[in-house]
């Protein structure tokens, strides 16, 4: 059923950056939801596999020295979904991520895997932007960490050095992006469960401490454009103003000067488009309102 070449087992992170030296050219397989499926198709017939499974230092929620919020690369969506850290600081994430497939794969599926894949459409990537995220390598030179933004080089791809033996260990979102800050995603698809996204919409929003005024917004989104994407124009609009109606309608509009969908078989262009405005006006208003805000 699968053609596999030879699987390896690491019990440890410094035992699979051995094998990463050791097979550069072999996949590292935690979950197996989009490897061994992709095997079964025969895009990766023959290959080596280096299962990182066993590695329970990979997984968790943690908030670190600087109350940072560290989340394991091998932590499963469930585990993210009903996490307490997570609840408490960055609940939005949660509800990005159970929006995953089916039980059985968010079950199984990884906030690593879901990152490493490099795909615009991962449920996790718009709110992982949309908070600052910073991702953790480890390799033979040591840790490495890079804000998200720059993780994503092109479609597809993000910046592992193979050569290095680097596997991706954690995600972090720093403690000034998430604390008395509240967001919402919203997810297009075509239907309501099993759905890779047609867009993604990330937003969220710390108001002033009289609730008047919006201290800072973020918003991400995915399937914007060839990676996940935060849309500086439209924040630009809103942080330090007072909620209205006008100002909600104007940071919507603003995307489009930062956003850059293709057409595909699933949407046009000009519909990711249209409803990207809707999506970035509707995330917007609920999190003003899950800040503590009122939208006038």
């Amino acid at each position: 059923m699968y053609d596999l070449k030879a699987l390896y087992e690491a019990n440890s992170v410094e035992e699979v950056v051995e094998l990463r030296l050791a097979h550069p050219d072999a996949d590292i397989i935690a979950g197996g939801s989009d490897v061994l499926v992709q095997m079964r198709e025969g895009k990766r017939a023959g290959h080596e596999l280096i299962s990182i499974y066993m590695i329970d230092a990979l997984r968790g929620v943690t908030l670190d020295e600087e109350e940072n919020l560290r989340i394991g690369s091998l932590t499963s969506f469930s585990h993210i979904t009903h996490d307490p850290l997570i609840q408490k600081y960055v609940n939005v994430l949660g509800e990005a991520v159970d929006q995953v497939g089916s039980p059985q794969i968010r079950n199984i599926g990884t906030i690593g895997g879901n990152t490493c894949n490099g795909v615009t459409s991962a449920d996790s990537a718009s709110t992982l932007h949309a908070f600052e995220a910073i991702v953790e390598l480890t390799g033979k030179n040591g840790v490495r960490r890079i804000p998200i933004k720059d993780f994503y080089l092109s479609a597809g791809k993000v910046d592992i050095r193979i050569e290095d033996g680097e596997i991706q260990t954690a995600i972090l979102i720093p403690k000034e992006s998430y604390e008395n800050t509240f967001g919402h995603y919203i997810k297009y698809g075509m239907r309501n469960a099993m759905e890779i996204a047609t867009l993604g919409c990330s937003v969220n929003v710390r108001m002033s401490e009289d609730k008047r005024k919006i201290d800072r917004c973020r918003i991400a989104f995915g399937v914007a454009g060839p990676v996940p994407m935060r849309t500086p124009s439209a924040e630009a609009v809103v942080n330090g103003k007072e909620p209205t109606k006008e100002l909600v309608d104007k940071f919507a509009h603003a995307i489009l000067e930062d956003i850059n969908p293709r057409d595909s078989w699933r949407s046009s262009k000009a519909f990711r488009q249209h409803i990207a405005v809707e999506m970035a006006a509707r995330a917007m208003t609920r999190s003003i309102e899950l800040a503590g805000g009122e939208v006038a």
